[in-house]
């Protein structure tokens, strides 16, 4: 009768039932009349409803404000995802992923989460534990107190990346393998990271750069706008490489940069050394290391895109951040082919270099 309640606990939702089915007469047990009814039956038309994919993943509280900036919302998330899974599975499908998570939207803190914990859904799943070799599905979501908290999540199909997005990951990371091969790398990523003082044109000049030193050597590269700050080239292998080989190739690669171009390239974090200068970061190759992946929306105030894209056009964009969550869908609408179309037929071995 004083309106509270004790240690309540959310068991599951009754789809079947309306409010007005439920209400009772605050004097008592008794039904509410129907015109009491009528009234809470009208109050809840007011709030969406819950919707449903063709994946069956429900969304809830589509009508809540993510992106604030934009006015984009939890509903227009999981449309997006809905729209992009097909071509985002073909890039990290099996792949171990971390997620950006954000409950309280965009603006909100947000945080990393890349192991698999209770309900995330049915459709993801858990990577093998340190030394195994087998994947295996994720006891989580059923019990607490059941799994192993190393599993890394990934999934496998369309239904995984929208119960991620409903569970409010706006951003989708990857490593550089598949589950099948955790301990060699499949894919090599160098991140053009550039200071705020450097110019769009400088950036497109250093990644033409490492795109022609890549195809002296004989390996096919790809490039990505990130959605932030920089430039994606993406290498992939096949056979894959140790990571240890992996890393150190992308460290060389990047030391012969910085020496090729001392004054407008750095191979090393430290912040006093890059102003004025691109940070080739090419620590995102290490075993458990991640990269954005492409078509993930990114925790940014605009709601930008990590877009996969033609080398020919990237100097005709206008920088990292050109596509945003509409903008996006259009481009990939129009467009004759995919970019990077036969990225996982590409067979090319890591070559030996001093």
């Amino acid at each position: 009768n004083g309106g509270l309640l004790r240690q309540p606990s959310v068991k599951s939702l009754r789809l079947d039932k309306t409010p007005a089915d439920l209400a009772v007469d605050p004097q008592g047990d008794r039904p509410l009349d129907q015109e009491k009814a009528a009234k809470v039956s009208r109050h809840a038309k007011k709030t969406p409803a819950p919707r449903t994919s063709e994946t069956h993943v429900r969304v809830t509280h589509p009508e809540r404000i993510v992106y604030p900036a934009v006015g984009v919302t939890k509903g227009d998330v999981f449309a997006y995802y809905e729209r992009v899974a097909r071509l985002m599975l073909a890039e990290i499908a099996n792949r171990p992923l971390a997620i950006v998570r954000c409950p309280d939207g965009a603006a909100g803190p947000g945080f990393f989460q890349k192991h698999v914990r209770p309900g995330l859904g049915a459709h993801v799943l858990g990577t093998p534990a340190e030394g195994s070799t087998r994947a295996t599905v994720s006891p989580f979501s059923r019990k607490k107190d059941q799994g192993n908290n190393d599993q890394t999540l990934y999934i496998e199909e369309p239904a995984g990346l929208l119960e991620l997005a409903q569970m409010n990951a706006l951003e989708v990371h990857a490593w550089g393998t598949h589950v099948d091969h955790l301990d060699s790398c499949d894919t090599i990523v160098m991140d053009l990271d550039p200071n705020d003082d450097v110019p769009w044109k400088r950036v497109v000049k250093t990644a033409q750069l490492i795109h022609d030193s890549l195809d002296s050597m004989g390996l096919r590269s790809f490039v990505r706008l990130s959605g932030g700050k920089g430039v994606h080239i993406v290498v992939p292998l096949d056979p894959p490489a140790p990571w240890d080989e992996a890393k150190g190739f992308a460290q060389k690669l990047a030391h012969a940069m910085a020496e090729h171009d001392p004054d407008g390239i750095v191979d090393v974090m430290t912040k006093a050394k890059r102003p004025g200068k691109i940070f080739i970061d090419y620590l995102r190759n290490g075993r458990g290391a991640t990269s954005v992946a492409s078509y993930s929306l990114r925790k940014h105030p605009e709601a930008t895109v990590a877009m996969p894209i033609e080398w020919a056009e990237l100097p005709k964009v206008s920088g990292p951040k050109a596509y945003d969550i509409k903008s996006a869908l259009a481009k990939i609408a129009r467009r004759k082919r995919d970019p990077w179309e036969g990225i996982a037929d590409v067979k090319q071995k890591l070559p030996r270099v001093r």
